[in-house]
């Protein structure tokens, strides 16, 4: 049924407008509708919509909520379902199975979302209320979360807007370390790079992981059971207020610096003390909900805040909902409905619960846990109810603002965007003859996007939970123990080089989904999951869309092509988000920037593996053969002052192999250290093999160039001149470095065989710190240990300090 009224006075009128009267009207409301779109909302409601309604359908179709640009593409592109796969995409976390121990399984959810332009405008605010937000995401799956992750984008530390990116550095961490100490989760990682890119458009992407017992996962829907029996729509949490209102069209439109002051309005404001007693207090809830065998829903309240929740409960269920706006808690008087409707004041949920339940949910959030007296006008309170009719209706003081289809609210639009490859152009220059291999070296060592990230991470508690097996720059991904007393662990790590973006978003995608499982795998884990972040700029532009196009077929060919281990199965992409316009009016867009979280899994904790070198005399090997491109490298930024045209290529079979092989070693305890081959190639990943090594233990590393250059993989003779040097050590070809004892070589060149990897033994752990670079052409080079400490250790200091 389509209403052809709804008693309301306050309307948007779209029915015999003219274009630019149409225009005007909907500039005056906020709306940020296509002239067409919003002729279509009134063809489907046979109407003009009421404020309400616009504004709603202003949010749901917006590219936040909608994925209108980017929704066929992922369905194409990437592959979402493997035997484990418990729930992909298209609630509010993915969820796979970990384990079965004493016959329950246990699984991991995980979400994964972008908070940047708020971040861009008031960064602290904006850095903690992306955390706030993924973290809900997964706590309402019924899922106790066990660890956040946090990868950064920022401008350039040493460009013109060197003051404002270092700003929104120091305000972008305060903002996550503020929200996730207080909140009690761990921090287990990240990545940061700056580039000018950023300058306008900082990325701030969030990832939450959490553990929860199959049996007891709850879904973001209403229960069939309210089919049956009467169901209220509870609302929790903070009072509702104009705080984050647009929100979602504001993540939908390119930014503009003349608008900052406004947008400021549109960025939630944190509270993680509240979300901590809600958190808990909403446990409680569910431990009730298990005991009594309640069916329920529940559901975050993110992007378009209540009229969001709420009818994307219900149309989940093919049900409809009613709302009362009037029975919202509200912060301030005087509230318009649209505000009330569509505001993301952060820490609420809405559940849906069956009616004879509803006094013990508000009793214990009320009263149990005190939420009014933990903020003033915070609580639970019944704002609605479910109906047959698949219809979304809201009311306010007696009208009805809101009477649409729950589908036509919630299914969005979609466009199919024209797609078009960018012209890339440029010279490659020579390494030169005379370069200098120990200023090499330092230089890549020392670049912020290269050195210690320790002035990050040293912010954030990894020990919050008790949860913690390896920290933050221990290893290529944090390492927990999420069950108590059990061996299994979980390894985590996000990754994505903007840099390969600029030149090949193929290989951008494909590198990102390789680099994270490398950094997984190093640990010792086995990959079983990846999420995704897909940040780009205006998708309206074919350039722009052509490489969002190319990075998603670059990740969904990666997961299938590395594959789980011994399995024909993906490794299955089961969260994530886009987000587009990352761009400012004056037309600057950040570099393609796909990032990939991968999830691992240990099967015993004591296997796990580290960067640092362990003991002196051991033999160091290599996997991943050293293919010589420096397009996009650090060494081609930092050292000769260009990006380059030729990328490293994504060898997608040799990654496969070679993760099967680094994790095979590790279940047989035949590694001593680990570390994947990224940014600044085979130099860097030595050199933070080194410096990473116990504060007690001197080691350093003699490695021969010539072994890595010979055909054999016993090794080489002769010497290495500069030019072909400076093409293997920092070429950023996907790779592990190895320690391997001496009396654990055979046993682990036999994996190498059974796997069918490229390896070389391309030198030896030594009891003198520093590196010795064998078979150079001129004689042996030292990179001193001091030196290298020096520059890693202060490649970023200024920036994060």
């Amino acid at each position: 049924m389509t209403p052809t009224a709804v008693p309301s006075t306050r309307t948007i009128g779209i029915f015999h407008t003219t274009d630019m009267e149409l225009e005007q009207r909907l500039a005056e409301a906020g709306l940020n509708f296509s002239l067409s779109e919003a002729r279509k909302v009134a063809t489907i409601l046979g109407r003009d919509p009421t404020v309400v309604e616009a504004h709603i359908f202003n949010t749901m179709w917006s590219e936040h909520c909608s994925y209108k640009s980017s929704r066929g593409v992922l369905k194409e592109h990437l592959p979402t379902d493997a035997s484990h796969v418990v729930l992909g995409p298209g609630e509010d976390a993915g969820i796979v199975r970990l384990c079965e121990i004493d016959g329950k399984s246990y699984c991991v959810a995980v979400a994964h979302e972008s908070h940047n332009h708020p971040s861009q405008i008031v960064p602290n605010e904006g850095a903690a209320t992306g955390i706030g937000g993924i973290v809900r995401d997964v706590y309402c799956m019924g899922a106790d979360v066990i660890g956040v992750m946090d990868p950064l984008r920022f401008g350039d530390p040493n460009g013109p807007n060197a003051e404002r990116t270092r700003e929104i550095v120091h305000g972008v961490v305060e903002g996550i370390w503020q929200y996730g100490d207080a909140l009690g989760v761990p921090n287990l990682g990240g990545d940061v790079y700056f580039d000018r890119s950023y300058d306008d458009n900082c990325l701030v992407n969030v990832v939450a992981i959490g553990l929860v017992e199959e049996s007891e996962i709850k879904r973001s829907r209403v229960p069939e059971e309210a089919r049956d029996v009467p169901y209220d729509v509870i609302l929790v949490g903070k009072p509702t207020d104009p705080s984050g209102f647009g929100g979602a069209t504001f993540a939908s439109r390119i930014l503009d610096e003349e608008k900052t002051l406004s947008d400021k309005y549109a960025v939630q404001v944190p509270d993680p003390f509240l979300k901590r007693m809600l958190t808990v207090a909403t446990f409680r809830v569910l431990d009730l909900v298990r005991e009594r065998g309640v069916a329920i829903g529940f559901k975050d309240l993110g992007a378009g805040g209540i009229a969001c929740a709420t009818s994307e409960l219900g149309a989940a269920a093919g049900l409809g909902i009613r709302v009362d706006l009037s029975r919202v808690p509200v912060a301030e008087p005087d509230m318009s409905p649209e505000v009330i409707a569509c505001s993301e004041t952060q820490e609420r949920y809405a559940l849906v619960v069956p009616r004879d339940f509803t006094p013990e949910v508000l009793r214990i959030f009320n009263e149990e846990f005190e939420l009014p007296a933990l903020c003033h006008g915070a609580q639970a309170a019944v704002i609605g109810e479910v109906i047959e009719e698949p219809r979304y209706v809201l009311e306010h003081e007696g009208e009805t603002v809101c009477d649409a289809s729950t589908e036509a609210i919630t299914t969005g639009i979609s466009y199919v965007r024209d797609a078009n490859e960018r012209e890339r152009g440029g010279d490659e220059p020579e390494v030169p003859e005379d370069m200098g291999l120990v200023a090499a070296v330092l230089g890549v060592l020392g670049s912020p996007n290269v050195a210690s990230r320790e002035h990050v991470y040293r912010h954030y508690d990894g020990e919050v939970k008790g949860n913690a097996v390896v920290r933050p720059g221990e290893a290529d991904a944090g390492v927990i123990a999420p069950i108590p007393g059990e061996k299994v662990g979980v390894a985590v790590a996000a990754d994505g080089n903007p840099f390969l973006g600029a030149l090949d978003p193929y290989q951008a995608g494909a590198a990102a989904v390789a680099e994270a499982v490398r950094n997984v795998c190093a640990t010792g884990a086995v990959p079983i999951a990846l999420t995704d972040c897909l940040n780009f700029g205006n998708p309206e532009i074919p350039e722009v869309f052509h490489d969002f196009v190319e990075a998603v077929r670059g990740i969904g060919d990666a997961a299938r092509g590395i594959g789980m281990k011994d399995s024909d199965e993906p490794i299955p992409v089961v969260s994530g988000n886009v987000s587009f316009y990352n761009q400012s009016a004056a037309g600057n867009a950040i570099l393609p920037s796909p990032i990939v979280c991968c999830i691992g899994r240990l099967d015993d904790l004591s296997r796990h593996t580290t960067i640092g070198f362990r003991n002196e005399g051991n033999a160091i090997y290599l996997l991943g053969r050293r293919t010589g491109e420096l397009g996009g490298s650090e060494f081609m930024r930092t050292v000769l002052g260009a990006i380059g045209v030729s990328p490293a290529t994504v060898r997608i079979a040799d990654e496969r192999a070679m993760a099967a092989a680094v994790t095979d070693l590790a279940e047989r305890g035949l590694t001593r250290a680990c570390h994947d081959i990224s940014d600044g190639g085979l130099a860097a990943a030595i050199a933070e093999m080194i410096l990473l090594t116990a504060p007690d233990v001197e080691i350093g590393a003699r490695v021969d160039l010539a072994a890595m250059a010979s055909a054999g993989a016993a090794g080489g003779e002769g010497t290495v001149g500069v030019q072909e040097a400076c093409r293997l050590l920092f070429c950023e070809s996907g790779g592990y470095v190895l320690e391997i004892a001496a009396s654990d070589e055979a046993a682990a060149l036999a994996v190498f065989e059974e796997r069918s990897v490229w390896f070389r033994r391309v030198g030896e752990t030594t009891g003198e710190l520093g590196i010795v670079l064998a078979s150079a052409e001129g004689g042996d080079v030292e990179v001193p240990f001091d030196a290298m400490a020096r520059a890693w250790s202060g490649g970023a200091t200024e920036v994060m300090l």
